[in-house]
C-alpha cells in the first residue's frame, strides 16, 4: 500500500495583478513544511505538480526545507525531479465569476468585498459543475476532473510507496470529492476552506484510494508559525 501527500500551494498574491506568484509569506510556508517533512524522515519516490508558476514555486520551497542543513541531521534526502501534470492546474476563478457576473470586480480591499467574491465564486462554480455556464478558456467541469483523476490514476498504476502531489485547492477539493463520492456542493465546500500549504493524505493500492487525512497544518503547530495559516 502506498502513500500519496497532497499539497496544496502556499499562500499567493491575491487581489495582485499576478495571482500565480508566492507571497513570502507563502515562500515561508511551503519551506516549512519541507522542514516538517525532513523532520518526520519522509522521502518520496515520485513528485507531480501542476504547471503554474506557484505549484513550482512551493515545491522548491518544499526541496529548500528538506535539504538545507541541519546539525545532526545526517544526509539531506535527494529529491525528485516533478513530473508537470497540466491536470493539477486550477480552474480560472475570474473566468468562473465572469460567467456569472458580466461586469469586472473591483480588486476586494475589504472584508465584503471579499465576501462578495466568494459568493459570486460558488455560484460560478456551482454552474460550471452543473453544466449551466461555459467560463470563456475553461474545460467543461468533467474534463477538469478527468485532469485530477488521471494524475490519480497514474500514481496507482506506477507506484506502491510515498509520492508527493503539489496543486491547487480545486484539483485537491476535486480529488477527495472523487475518492468520497461527495456532492458538488460538498466539493465546492472542500475547496473553498482548504489552507495554504495543507496536506491531504491518501492512503492507496492498485485498485482505489482511501482518504487518511484532509487539510492538516501540523507544520505550524508551534507557537512561533502562529499566524502562518492563510486560505488565498
Amino acid at each position: 500500500m502506498g502513500t500519496l501527500y497532497l499539497v496544496r500551494h502556499g499562500q499567493a498574491s491575491f487581489g495582485a495583478d499576478d495571482y500565480d506568484k508566492l507571497s513570502d509569506l507563502g515562500t515561508k510556508q511551503s519551506v516549512r513544511l519541507g522542514e516538517y517533512f525532513r523532520h518526520k524522515g519522509l522521502t518520496f519516490d515520485a513528485v507531480l505538480t501542476g504547471t503554474l508558476r506557484r505549484h513550482a514555486q512551493t515545491y522548491a520551497g518544499i526541496c529548500e526545507g528538506m535539504t538545507a542543513a541541519a546539525p545532526g541531521s545526517g544526509a539531506a534526502p535527494l529529491m525528485p525531479q516533478a513530473l508537470l501534470w497540466p491536470g493539477l492546474n486550477e480552474y480560472d476563478s475570474e473566468a468562473v465569476i465572469g460567467a456569472i457576473h458580466p461586469h469586472k470586480l473591483e480588486k476586494p480591499d475589504s472584508p465584503e468585498m471579499y465576501r462578495h467574491h466568494f459568493r459570486l465564486l460558488r455560484d460560478g462554480l456551482a454552474q460550471w459543475m452543473a453544466g449551466v455556464v461555459s467560463p470563456k478558456g475553461m474545460p467543461s467541469y468533467p474534463e477538469f476532473v478527468a485532469g485530477v483523476t488521471s494524475a490519480l490514476d497514474h500514481v496507482r498504476s506506477l507506484h506502491d510507496g510515498k509520492v508527493l502531489i503539489v496543486s491547487s485547492g480545486g484539483p485537491i477539493a476535486t480529488a477527495v470529492g472523487h475518492v468520497l463520492g461527495t456532492s458538488p456542493e460538498t466539493t465546492i465546500e472542500l475547496n473553498l476552506r482548504i489552507r495554504n500549504a495543507s496536506v491531504t493524505e491518501f492512503a492507496f493500492t492498485p485498485k482505489r484510494h482511501m482518504l487518511v487525512t484532509y487539510n492538516t497544518l501540523a507544520h505550524l503547530d508551534a507557537p512561533e508559525h502562529a499566524g502562518w495559516a492563510t486560505y488565498s
